[in-house]
């Protein structure tokens, strides 16, 4: 199993989005990257902690490759837009792909280096090791499966139904 972590706006709609693929065997939604120890919704709104929505998904790489993760991702996404998805807007709605193991690196930069001739503005999804994670308030995790109606900009349709569960 592996881990990747994934900002892309608001974490309920990236998590929703996982959650439905297979290959994905678990997901936590949470903050990242900021100055910040274990911060709560309130605090990271604030845009004062440095910390992003981020959603945890380990995967088996053995049905879904980085690369497949990567290609998902962009389809949920405008990584062109800076601090905002959809309607939602500050650093905490960033864009960002965050690895454990260097070797990710690499070809993470190699992806968005390919997919940046299919845009005529910069990509500007942050790349970097992961520094940390917190999980989210339990209210958070699997938001829009114990929502009735819950919102969220991104549009679970995507996903084709032979790459879903």
């Amino acid at each position: 199993m592996r881990k990747i972590w994934l900002a892309g706006g608001c974490f309920w709609g990236v998590e929703a989005y996982f959650q439905q693929l297979k290959g994905v065997v678990n997901t936590t939604v949470g903050y990242g990257q900021g100055v910040t120890e274990a911060p709560v919704y309130k605090e990271v709104c604030t845009g004062d902690t440095g910390h992003a929505e981020i959603c945890e998904v380990t995967y088996d790489e053995g049905i879904l490759s980085l690369r497949n993760i990567l290609e998902h991702y962009f389809r949920i996404i405008d990584p062109t837009t800076l601090n905002r998805q959809g309607p939602d807007r500050g650093t905490q709605y960033r864009t960002g792909i965050y690895y454990a193991d260097e070797a990710e690196k690499a070809a993470i930069e190699g992806f968005l280096r390919e997919r940046q001739a299919g845009y005529t503005r910069p990509i500007v999804v942050e790349v970097g090791p992961l520094r940390n994670f917190f999980p989210a308030e339990e209210y958070h995790q699997d938001y829009l499966q114990k929502t009735a109606g819950g919102y969220c900009h991104v549009n679970l349709g995507l996903a084709k139904p032979e790459e879903r569960k």
